[in-house]
């Protein structure tokens, strides 16, 4: 094959594809690859050029300087920035993208790269998300670790506590995140029930959110005699787990409610000695929810592994919110009564929902949408005028029948009626 018609094949790919987005750049890089350094900036532009006419050395040329720029095009979005998700580059676990000078490069996260960030004294970020749009969210932001938490049944399916919430809404929850993030250690809640039982039927339900619901870790509650033995035996079974302390959720009942945990010194000490035993137990984390910020760093430095604080305090490994809640989403009464007072609110998209919704409401009611803008789809030429015929015609037809029908009652009510139907019923007795 002669080197001329071999990189206009090239050249081909490039333009056609589109691959990279080059199909717009294919001659302005040219142009670039033709001009002499010398000219300055304000020279015109030269003619648009001729791949035909070109020889080997011009279209190598162009075709380096397109290879170049396209791999530059594949490298992660910096942090910060607003793109499609299509130019954002997922990775997979364990990879490294390559750095740039000035950008946040993202690393994927796994449990050893969560305890080097603790040695290291790097505060991890966690945030509990239930969904696939969220996840990609997550994941493009450069979040730490995704949560699926139990929480979904009074954020998102609109229960009172978590304690109604089923081992298959967990499962579903967890499938979909695992959709859309690629970077953030993907951990799961077992949900109420799954696994208080015996520690054969955690490891079950474990083994279940991390094969069907693409998890990497799951959370359990607790840290009493039973639970560390589920610990273990999870452990051991090859599933990471990760501890919760403080306020436990799932044991509204017997706390009586929603109450911080810790305020009171035996209770502090207590759980000090709970997250020692976790991490002897196994766990690679550990959350401590509701807790003085004073126990909160304490329990920190008494154990090696990672502390992530909600209502905790600024003393732990790392802090975790629920997505709609920092997002400042939910504006109905139920999740005002159950929202904490450690949530903090970094946005209020729930306002901004509220008022596309009523706006879009009020377009509708006085026919403002769909605009013309928004009716894009038009009929083939030629084919209007036929639809609007064949409409004519089957018009036509249709009044031809409902003359017809009218004609017909009207002749049956005009039609005398026979003798025998004036006369009187014979009586046989």
């Amino acid at each position: 094959m002669q080197p001329q018609l071999a990189l206009r094949q090239a050249l081909s790919r490039f333009n056609v594809a589109g691959r990279y987005g080059l199909s717009q750049r294919v001659h302005a890089v040219s142009r670039r690859s033709m001009t002499t350094s010398g000219s300055s900036s304000d020279t015109p532009p030269p003619a648009e050029p001729d791949f035909e006419a070109m020889d080997a050395a011009e279209l190598r040329a162009v075709v380096k300087e397109l290879w170049k720029t396209s791999r530059l095009a594949r490298h992660q979005v910096p942090h910060g920035s607003i793109s499609a998700p299509a130019e954002v580059m997922r990775v997979t676990k364990g990879a490294l993208l390559e750095e740039e000078k000035g950008q946040d490069v993202f690393k994927a996260i796994s449990i050893v790269e969560l305890q080097k960030m603790r040695d290291k004294k790097i505060p991890i970020s966690m945030v509990t998300a239930y969904d696939y749009p969220s996840a990609v969210h997550v994941d493009v932001a450069g979040i730490d670790v995704l949560l699926v938490g139990d929480s979904v049944g009074m954020v998102v399916l609109g229960y009172d506590t978590t304690l109604p919430v089923t081992f298959e809404e967990m499962l579903h929850h967890c499938r979909a995140v695992s959709r859309g993030c690629k970077r953030p250690l993907l951990v799961g809640d077992l949900p109420f029930g799954t696994y208080e039982v015996s520690a054969a039927e955690a490891q079950r339900h474990a083994y279940r959110l991390l094969k069907e619901g693409n998890m990497e870790a799951v959370k359990l509650e607790g840290a009493d005699n039973d639970r560390l033995r589920t610990v273990e035996v999870l452990v051991k079974g090859g599933i990471a787990v990760m501890g919760h302390i403080g306020l436990t959720p799932q044991s509204y009942s017997t706390l009586g409610g929603f109450r911080a945990q810790g305020r009171h010194a035996r209770q502090a000490m207590e759980l000090i000695e709970q997250a020692k035993r976790l991490e002897a137990a196994g766990v690679f984390s550990m959350v401590l929810e509701c807790v003085p910020e004073e126990v909160a760093k304490e329990v920190t430095a008494a154990v090696s592994v990672p502390t992530i604080g909600i209502g905790a305090g600024p003393h732990t490994s790392g802090q975790v919110l629920v997505y709609h809640d920092l997002l400042g989403m939910m504006q109905h009464p139920h999740h005002a009564k159950a929202s904490p007072k450690f949530c903090k609110s970094y946005s209020s998209v729930g306002v901004t929902i509220n008022d596309a919704l009523r706006t879009f409401r009020q377009e509708v009611r006085t026919n403002q949408f769909p605009s013309p803008k928004y009716s894009p789809y038009k009929m083939a030429a030629g084919e209007k005028e036929m639809f609007e015929t064949l409409l004519a015609q089957e018009k036509e037809r249709a009044s031809e029948r409902d003359e017809a029908a009218a004609s017909l009652q009207d002749s049956s009510q005009s039609k005398p009626h026979s003798s025998t139907d004036s006369e009187e019923p014979i009586q046989l007795y």
